[in-house]
């Protein structure tokens, strides 16, 4: 085993043990599952059949229903007899916070139940910041009291359970030891997994969920490394990003983090947790998983990694020099391409970020706007001032501004006597370990790089283990100690722009979260969309998944959680408003939680939160402080508006000249 999975150059299934959940069989070699969960009231039983039976038909392999207290808990025989009446037998999950009674009521009549390690026995109150050694052990003694017969429960019905940890909810005993860490997140887990392996209980998934992706990643991967150290075996893995949000960045968040793993052959069922209706989650998770149901052979030319020259857990960016603004400690850039525009028009501009106003004959920037373009001539009109153009070397050659516009060559001719510029940015493309690749000129190429700081390589692969092929060739170039920015060029011919989408931020997202690339470049051919449209798409998507991958921050970011059935106002319209009035908000970070299980834990990292806390009540939180309490809904986002104003995180929004 290479450290947290089972190859790092192709794709290969992470073993781990066969799981029961009713009729449906999880792990081992079974496919990746999907799943999502309802947001209905459980007390209301036609409303949560209903949508139950709307995500099955939208291809839900399993249904997970809230049951925070006994009532709901005992409904669920309710849900389940009916569903069973209409014909639908896909597993039902009771999700379970606070109440140990619920779960072990629940664990009698669905066929699984998800608790969190966090606030099932612990508690979360910052009550006790240090624990003595002896008060941990208490602690754990306490849990195994409580716990033990949730697990002697489920071994007489044969009910699977998921250990599911959330980073934001980590008891204080754990937050007192390990901090709000990835490795806090997977000790949360262990505790109560070694609690069962001691009653000889195995039917178990675990998950180690986040609303920031590089956590997430960083921690799947230390519970397979501790797991596999100490057991010598692995559990199936519940794949998720939480409070993922909605639309486009709810996507690109949920598949940088799921997607990077997915990669690495990690994950036996997935869940994509967006503020939607939750049958809208399911395609896609099914757009996820298709990456990984072909029969297509491996790429046979890709090297094994025999010693991996960064650490997978935790986030430290590739050492680079910089070239102009890109590499160093710069944040990472985004190359637009314009190669399909025949000529180049000012206004054209307008979809990466750049707005002229001919009357003032001056330019506006907004914060996502791409750094470079790359063409195949020189625009005829002076560009903004942070605006680049990248063009292959031989019009480049003829170009007037041999400064503003900058060459791009391939391999060959890179080792070519071809006269370059070795004061200015040049750009080398080198492909990983494709049919035909640049694989023979490796050594001569490393050796030119090795005395050429100037130059940024931009790296791709045709393989189907792109992702992996790419992350090989960095991890070449950092053994023979290479240092140049590296770029990523990422293409995609899907038809469908969703599934292009994700595969965008699978790709790209993957060796950001490592830190192993200084940008991107997307490509594609839109069949159902004009050339504007589709160039403002994928600026839109590149910078979405810089962001999602916290790399570079050009947008408000929206923590919002997907509703279930302990939410307590609109979710969707709630978040539509205050996105309304806060997305000009660069940086800052915004929690929209429905309720107080979810708001004051998942919220982890937040800036500011709007938690519900009853009905048509709503507690504002500056962090993890709670800063105003039952706050009337009508007026609640005023008061949030204020709340951030108060604190110097409001600007006003910015106006077009």
């Amino acid at each position: 085993m290479s450290y947290y999975c089972e190859s790092l150059t192709v794709y290969k299934r992470l073993p781990t043990r066969e799981v029961r959940i009713g009729n449906l069989l999880m792990g081992a070699n079974h496919p990746i599952r999907i799943q999502t969960m309802t947001t209905t009231d459980t007390m209301d039983t036609e409303a949560t059949v209903a949508q139950a039976i709307r995500c099955i038909e939208a291809g839900a392999e399993l249904v997970r229903i809230t049951a925070p207290s006994k009532n709901e808990a005992e409904n669920l025989r309710n849900i389940r007899d009916e569903l069973h009446r209409r014909g639908y037998h896909t597993p039902l999950v009771a999700d379970i916070h606070f109440t140990p009674n619920a779960a072990e009521i629940a664990a009698g009549i669905v066929e699984k139940v998800r608790i969190n390690p966090g606030n099932y026995v612990d508690k979360k109150k910052f009550e006790q910041i240090e624990y003595t050694d002896e008060e941990y052990t208490e602690e754990i003694a306490r849990i195994r009291e409580r716990f033990v017969p949730l697990v002697t429960i489920c071994k007489q019905h044969g009910t699977a359970m998921r250990i599911g940890t959330n980073h934001g909810s980590l008891s204080d005993r754990i937050m007192s030891r390990y901090g709000d860490t990835a490795i806090g997140m997977v000790e949360s887990a262990m505790e109560f997994l070694r609690i069962a392996r001691d009653e000889d209980y195995h039917n178990i998934v675990l998950s180690m969920k986040s609303s920031n992706p590089q956590v997430m990643v960083q921690a799947y991967r230390l519970l397979i490394n501790h797991m596999m150290q100490e057991f010598g075996e692995c559990y199936p893995l519940h794949l998720g990003v939480t409070e993922a949000g909605d639309g486009e960045d709810g996507r690109i968040k949920s598949a940088v983090g799921i997607g990077t793993l997915l990669e690495d052959g990690i994950g036996d069922t997935i869940r994509v947790s967006l503020t939607e209706d939750p049958e809208l989650e399911l395609p896609v998770c099914r757009q996820l998983v298709s990456r990984y149901q072909t029969s297509t052979p491996v790429d046979p030319n890709v090297p094994p990694i025999d010693a991996l020259p960064y650490s997978p857990f935790q986030y430290q960016l590739r050492k680079s020099v910089a070239a102009g603004r890109t590499g160093g400690n710069h944040v990472p850039i985004v190359i637009a391409d314009f190669s399909k525009y025949n000529s180049i028009k000012p206004q054209d501009l307008d979809a990466i970020g750049y707005h002229y106003d001919s009357i003032t004959d001056k330019w506006t920037i907004a914060d996502a706007a791409a750094d470079f373009i790359f063409c195949n001539h020189e625009p005829d009109f002076a560009l903004p001032g942070t605006l680049n153009v990248v063009m292959y070397h031989e019009q480049w050659t003829k170009a007037t501004d041999q400064e503003k516009c900058l060459p791009l060559l391939d391999a060959s001719q890179y080792l070519d006597e071809t006269p370059i510029k070795y004061s200015i940015q040049h750009f080398v493309m080198v492909d990983c370990y494709s049919n035909g690749s640049d694989e023979p000129k490796l050594e001569l190429i490393f050796e030119k790089l090795r005395i050429d700081p100037t130059a940024i390589v931009c790296l791709s692969s045709t393989n189907r283990n792109a992702m992996q092929s790419v992350r090989r060739m960095i991890a070449a170039m950092m053994l023979h100690q290479l240092d140049n920015p590296v770029v990523l060029i990422c293409d995609s011919n899907d038809e469908d722009t969703d599934q292009s989408l994700i595969h965008y931020a699978v790709e790209a997202g993957a060796l950001l979260i490592d830190g192993l690339i200084n940008g991107i470049c997307l490509g594609h051919h839109f069949g159902n969309l004009t050339i504007a449209p589709q160039t403002a798409l994928l600026n839109s998507v590149a910078f979405g998944i810089l962001q999602a991958t916290r790399t570079r921050i050009s947008k408000t970011e929206y923590i919002s959680c997907p509703s279930c059935g302990r939410t307590l106002f609109d979710l969707q319209e709630t978040t539509a408003k205050i996105r309304a009035v806060t997305h000009h908000l660069k940086g800052v970070k915004i929690a929209i939680m429905g309720c107080i299980v979810n708001g004051p834990g998942e919220m982890a990292d937040a800036d500011f939160g709007y938690v519900g806390s009853g009905p048509g009540k709503i507690t504002l939180y500056k962090g993890k402080e709670v800063v105003k309490r039952n706050v009337n809904s009508e007026v609640a986002v005023d008061e949030l508006i204020a709340l951030i104003k108060e604190n110097g995180a409001w600007t006003e929004i910015p106006q077009l000249v």
